[in-house]
């Protein structure tokens, strides 16, 4: 990264000086950036004896529905005192004289999160299931919530949520569209889109919706058996068909004999699940249903529309890209990623690449 960009994200003295104003003196501060992820910038600050983490949006313009930090903070700090796994929350800001932007602060959580492979510790097949039953566990807790208990009663308006996210996310890819045609067109999320917009199911219950919900937004504690410590990111969370979370972490799932992920977005997509004793995609949907007492139909809506999201995002970083309002080495990939992710969706349509 460079120091440019670092400069872009984080003024250190201000942010030093607001830590001071809300939790007191340190004599310890330091301040990292944090690039596993590809959307929200997290930072790692070090303040005197406690170890937080920092969530702002990235700097230039974005979607006008992307990157909201403080709803993010909003539905973790509701989220407390349920069994849902989430960090302790500590501040939220809406002061853009400290860092330019809304940001909030989590304390950091230790433990491993799951992107490229799992660690030794987990490498026999009782643990690879587990990690699986874990994962499923996790989002059955987020889709229980009584979120009018919770204070989230007013959250989203759940009524016609399948719908919205096939507009809202069609939207996201014109907004993108608009510099990155330019380069060069992707013709088959114009099919995709049209396919969503005539199949969009009915739901069959309302619930909290995590929105990104995937094995590597979850953080597994440093022991044995695998456990999940914390849910992490938060940003598109709201009211609405549970399904589509589930959609989305299938569609990042790879079961053996599956076709090889995108080539551009292979640090999107890690396939080690297909190593032995990981469950399987079927597996994985008939825990869920064990668990929440849903049933999964329309699969093939729920993880094409999956598709049709990353493609979106995958539209959205490479326009930032394009318009120097990033530094991360994934968003150029795009160019040839998002028409890939677009052929992935066509095929799962198509019944290419079933459940």
């Amino acid at each position: 990264m460079s120091d440019e960009y670092f400069a872009r994200i984080v003024d250190r003295e201000s942010l030093a000086d607001y830590f001071e104003r809300e939790l007191g003196a340190v004599e310890a501060f330091d301040v990292q950036h944090h690039q596993e992820g590809h959307s929200n910038e997290t930072l790692f600050v070090e303040w005197g004896d406690r170890d937080l983490v920092v969530r702002r949006p990235p700097p230039g313009e974005v979607a006008d529905t992307a990157h909201d930090v403080l709803r993010e903070y909003r539905v973790m700090d509701a989220l407390q005192d349920t069994p849902v796994r989430v960090p302790p929350t500590v501040l939220a800001c809406e002061d853009h004289s400290v860092l330019g932007c809304d940001f909030y602060v989590m304390e950091r959580i230790a433990g491993d999160v799951l992107r490229e492979g799992e660690p030794e510790r987990f490498a026999t097949p009782d643990h690879r299931r587990r990690i699986g039953e874990e994962l499923v566990d996790g989002l059955a807790e987020v889709h229980a919530v009584d979120y009018e208990e919770a204070g989230l009663g007013e959250f989203g308006h759940p009524e016609g949520f399948t719908e919205r996210q096939v507009s809202r996310w069609s939207e996201q890819l014109t907004w993108a569209f608009d510099v990155t045609s330019e380069e060069r067109e992707v013709p088959a999320l114009y099919d995709v889109m049209e396919w969503l917009t005539e199949n969009v199911p009915d739901a069959p219950t309302h619930t909290l919706v995590q929105g990104d919900y995937k094995l590597d937004n979850v953080m597994f504690g440093p022991g044995t058996p695998p456990e999940i410590v914390a849910v992490f990111d938060w940003e598109l969370s709201t009211l609405g068909n549970p399904l589509v979370d589930l959609g989305w972490l299938l569609s990042y799932w790879w079961d053996e004999g599956d076709p090889e992920p995108p080539a551009a977005t292979d640090s999107l997509t890690a396939t080690f699940m297909t190593r032995e004793g990981y469950p399987s995609r079927q597996e994985l949907v008939e825990r869920y249903e064990q668990r929440t007492g849903i049933e999964y139909e329309n699969d093939r809506f729920y993880r094409a529309l999956a598709v049709y999201k990353l493609a979106g995002l995958g539209e959205m970083f490479f326009r930032r890209y394009l318009e120097g309002n990033a530094d991360d080495p994934l968003y150029p990939k795009m160019e040839t990623g998002v028409p890939e992710l677009a052929d992935r969706a066509v095929r799962i349509i198509e019944g290419e690449e079933p459940l």
